[in-house]
C-alpha cells in the first residue's frame, strides 16, 4: 500500500512537471597537512640530538665522548667552566659545560650542521635577519668592526632592566657574524650565548 501511494506522488509530481531536487554536491575535505618534521640532525635552542641543555658532564660523554683533546685548556678553571670538542661529536661542534652541567653548543670551523631554521656556519645575516624578523636582536662584535651577534630567544630574555640574561631557564639561538656578514659560529643553548670569549 506503502509502495503504491509513494508511486502515485511522484507521477502527480512529473504530471506538474516538476522534477525532484538532486542532492546537493558534498565538499571535498581540505586535505590535511601535517607540519614537517624538525631534522633529528639540526641544533636547536635546547640541545643538538642525544645531546640536551642542562645535561651532566657525565651524560655529555656518555652520549658524544669525552674531550678529543685532552691537554687542552677549555678554561681557566675547568671546575667552574669548561669548553671542549668531544671526541664523537661532528665535526666543528664544541660543547659548554658549566659547574658540571652542558649550558651551550657551539658550531665553528667546517661544521655542516644547521639551526632549525636551516641556518649555520656560512649562512647571511641578511637572510637570518628575514627569517626571524622583529625576534632577531642585533648587536655589534665585541672585536669585530662590522661584524654582529644576532641573537634569537625562544624562552626567556634580555629585558630594559637586565639587557644580560642570567636566567638559567632561557633559551636561545645567537649566530656570530665576520664583517662580511657571513656567520662564522653558531651558540645555542642558554644565558651562556652571550659570552664572547669562550667562557666569559
Amino acid at each position: 500500500m506503502r509502495l503504491l501511494a509513494t508511486a502515485a506522488i511522484a507521477a502527480l509530481l512529473a504530471a506538474c512537471g516538476q522534477q525532484a531536487t538532486p542532492p546537493a554536491p558534498t565538499e571535498t575535505p581540505a586535505p590535511i597537512t601535517t607540519p614537517a618534521p624538525v631534522d633529528a640532525n639540526a641544533i636547536t635552542a635546547e640541545g643538538w640530538n642525544t645531546l640536551r641543555v642542562g645535561m651532566t658532564r657525565a651524560e655529555v660523554t656518555a652520549a658524544v665522548g669525552a674531550t678529543a683533546t685532552p691537554g687542552a685548556v677549555g678554561g681557566p678553571d675547568p671546575a667552574s667552566c669548561d669548553l671542549f670538542r668531544p671526541a664523537n661529536a661532528p665535526e666543528g661542534m664544541l660543547v659548554m659545560i658549566q659547574r658540571d652541567v652542558l649550558t651551550s653548543i657551539i658550531l665553528r670551523n667546517n661544521s655542516v650542521l644547521k639551526t632549525d631554521r636551516g641556518f649555520g656556519v656560512g649562512s647571511t645575516a641578511a637572510e637570518i635577519k628575514t627569517a626571524y624578523g622583529a625576534s632577531a636582536v642585533s648587536e655589534p662584535h665585541k672585536y669585530v668592526e662590522g661584524a654582529e651577534y644576532i641573537t634569537i630567544w625562544s624562552v626567556g630574555g634580555p629585558t630594559a632592566a637586565a639587557p644580560f640574561v642570567e636566567d638559567a631557564n632561557a633559551r636561545g639561538i645567537r649566530y656570530e657574524t665576520n664583517a662580511q656578514g657571513i656567520v662564522t659560529a653558531v651558540h645555542a643553548g642558554g644565558p651562556s650565548i652571550q659570552n664572547v670569549e669562550g667562557c666569559s
